[in-house]
């Protein structure tokens, strides 16, 4: 078994991880984590969403928070991709800058109806002018499968189904497919079963690993997929997040927990841990609360002890 020499990680913190936060993050706050992200070293940190207010009203200032990011350009060697759900969404955020964005669906049909009000083929279906569009004005597309592990209305998804839903987006044009075990009940074993599936029909080098960590397996989940030549995963600062359709689901794996694990495997990241400690301590402090990171808690601690 041969494991990747180097990782990269996606953040999706300031999207994912502050869009069920009940109070409005500023959108001062969010600029100032994604500086300090990409100082820690993050080179690919998707900023915000732009779906609607009414369903989302975190987002609701991402035409701001996205302008203020690029400062008039794409910043060298830093990606900043946005979520799109439609073509209203991709040409809003078109016009704000954005030149990458991502498009989620699901591997479950009943999350589909719950999360987008649609059925998968639907979703699908909506997927594909931004797709074209994106395409001919020169924006990357991701695309982001829900579910692929377990969906919280119909229980075990079948790995067949999230091949056919991966290999479609695929298909449409998107680089790269992020795998999400959007309710973290996947284990090592159904991950490895899921992978097995989906590399029959896409190649492992277009395939990303987005990880809940609700009952703790995040982390092995993400040894599998490294085993199995995933080199990408998604996380987030801190630990935020959680998925407002799956009642007790916790946020994507923290970034500070991956970038341990991966530096004690021997495999490069490019992110300073240290910094990014200080930034989940900051974050989670600004939206008063601890940093659900296992590491972080125990850096800060032992920061804390050796001061004392």
């Amino acid at each position: 078994m041969t494991l990747p020499r180097k990782v990269r990680l996606v953040e999706v913190g300031p999207r994912d991880g502050l869009q069920n936060e009940k109070q409005l993050v500023p959108a001062d706050i969010k600029v100032e984590l994604i500086r300090r992200l990409a100082a820690a070293g993050l080179s690919t940190i998707e900023v915000t969403s732009f779906v609607s207010p009414k369903w989302v009203p975190q987002m609701g200032d991402n035409t701001e928070v996205l302008t203020r990011v690029l400062g008039g350009a794409a910043p060298a060697g830093l990606d900043y991709p946005v979520l799109t759900p439609n073509l209203k969404g991709f040409e809003a955020a078109l016009a704000a800058g954005a030149r990458e964005v991502a498009v989620f669906g699901a591997a479950s049909e009943s999350f589909s109806q719950k999360n987008i009000n649609c059925s998968i083929a639907e979703s699908l279906e909506r997927f594909r002018p931004v797709t074209e569009v994106a395409q001919a004005a020169g924006v990357r597309v991701r695309g982001y499968v829900s579910c692929v592990a377990g969906c919280p209305y119909e229980g075990a998804v079948a790995p067949e189904k999230v091949a056919e839903v991966a290999e479609t987006l695929l298909a449409m044009g998107c680089y790269e497919i992020s795998l999400g075990d959007t309710i973290g009940t996947g284990n090592p074993v159904s991950i490895r079963r899921m992978l097995d599936a989906v590399l029959r029909r896409v190649p492992a080098e277009r395939l990303a690993g987005h990880y809940h960590d609700t009952y703790g397996m995040a982390a092995a989940n993400v040894c599998a997929s490294l085993e199995m030549g995933v080199a990408v995963f998604d996380a987030s600062v801190g630990g935020l997040g959680g998925c407002p359709y799956a009642a007790g689901a916790s946020g994507n794996v923290a970034t500070e927990d991956l970038v341990w694990l991966l530096h004690g495997m021997g495999i490069d990241t490019g992110i300073d841990l240290d910094a990014l400690v200080d930034t989940a301590a900051w974050i989670s402090a600004e939206i008063g609360r601890e940093p659900a990171s296992r590491v972080a808690r125990a850096v800060l601690a032992k920061r804390a002890k050796s001061c004392a």
